[in-house]
């Protein structure tokens, strides 16, 4: 099957520190791929390169068959790839009423439809449309991420690049969060590339899965085999031990 997301020999650097060295990934129509690896270890400059908030100092990114030119990204690029950030409350504009909010994306890409538009997404992550017009600051940490859901969805993007979606969040929240995102990618058959520090919640969200290291992919592997332990580099063995809820597979 053809890869709708293909990254290839990609390297990022940020004046004289090479943050991205040599990475290559290929994701799937409809799959969802996690990257995981300590703080540092390039994970979220993969998925801003891919969105084009990077500098891409060498290699190549395709996306659903075409190839991106350096940085920039045109607006048909948006309309097949969102991104949410792990921030909620930094990710909206503290001044800015939810109904402001979702328009933007609408306007900058011609929808007329747009108050169907946003009724639709607000029911989609579960509000009502009593929160229209809230501001940030007077709805909850997983109210915020949901509106930052909704703004994703709403152009009817065919890849969501999640950064950390839940490692704000209590952990009750994290759960609904992730199990709404769980619900909304079976709907539509989005492809999700999502990066977190939890083991669990990639081995939970994604079929398959990339760990980094040092601006390096170090190994790709089963979201299967590594919860039974099947992995074959010594680091993801130590990103298992200090990740919660897992532990050395011959202490089970």
């Amino acid at each position: 099957m053809t890869a709708i997301l293909s990254v290839a020999h990609l390297r990022v650097r940020f004046d004289d520190y090479l943050a991205l060295d040599d990475v290559s990934i290929s994701v799937a129509p409809g799959a969802s791929f996690g990257l995981v690896g300590e703080s540092g270890s390039g994970k979220s400059t993969l998925l801003r390169a891919v969105a084009g908030l990077a500098p891409v100092d060498a290699g190549e990114i395709t996306v659903a068959g075409e190839t991106m030119q350096g940085g920039r990204r045109s607006r048909d690029f948006y309309h097949k790839v969102q991104m949410v950030f792990q921030d909620p409350y930094g990710s909206l504009h503290p001044r800015q009423t939810v109904d402001r909010a979702l328009l933007e994306p609408l306007a900058i890409h011609g929808f007329t439809d747009t108050d169907a538009r946003i009724r639709r997404a607000l029911d989609e992550v579960g509000l009502g449309p009593s929160f229209r017009f809230r501001y940030p600051h007077q709805m909850s940490g997983g109210q915020r991420q949901r509106i930052a859901i909704a703004r994703a969805l709403i152009l009817e993007p065919e890849i969501l690049l999640l950064d950390e979606p839940t490692s704000a969040l209590d952990a009750s929240v994290q759960a609904e969060v992730l199990n709404l995102l769980e619900q909304v990618r079976g709907e539509r058959g989005l492809t999700f590339v999502m990066v977190s520090h939890d083991l669990g919640v990639v081995t939970h969200m994604c079929e398959r899965l990339a760990v980094m290291q040092g601006g390096r992919i170090v190994e790709e592997v089963a979201a299967a085999d590594l919860a039974r332990g099947v992995v074959t580099t010594d680091y993801t063995r130590h990103l298992m031990v200090a990740s919660k809820g897992f532990v050395r597979p011959e202490t089970v």
